[in-house]
C-alpha cells in the first residue's frame, strides 16, 4: 500500500477515487507512566514514555486506516493527515485519514 500526504503519486495517475478512509485508536495514560513523566517535566527534556505511547498510537491508527483501504480494492492512499485530541482525562484520540484510490499505471 503506497501512503502519501500529497494528493498524487509521482509518476502514477489517480485512475478511480474509492473514498474516505480513517483509522482510530484511544491510548490510555498508566499511572507509573505518568509518574515517570511527571518526574522527567521537573528536570525538563523528552518524555519518552509519552512519545512512545503516541507513535505506537499512530502506527496502530495507519494499520487500521489501510485495511479499510484494502476493503475497498484501493493500491494507494493519498492526502494523508493525522489529528490528535484528548477526550478524557489521561486518554487521547488519534486519528488517521486519507483517500482511498486505484492507480493507473
Amino acid at each position: 500500500m503506497i501512503i502519501v500526504t500529497s494528493s498524487q503519486v509521482a509518476g502514477r495517475p489517480v485512475r478511480e477515487t474509492l473514498g474516505l478512509v480513517r483509522g482510530v485508536t484511544v491510548r490510555a495514560h498508566h499511572v507509573g507512566t505518568d509518574l515517570i513523566a511527571y518526574m522527567r517535566n521537573l528536570v525538563g527534556g523528552e518524555v519518552f514514555e509519552y512519545t512512545k505511547m503516541l507513535a505506537e498510537a499512530r502506527e496502530q491508527a495507519i494499520d487500521r486506516m489501510v485495511d479499510e483501504a484494502r476493503r475497498l480494492g484501493a493500491d494507494a492512499i493519498v492526502d494523508v493527515r493525522f489529528t490528535t485530541s484528548d477526550i478524557a482525562s489521561g486518554a487521547a484520540e488519534v486519528l488517521a485519514y486519507g483517500t482511498a484510490v486505484r492507480l493507473g499505471s
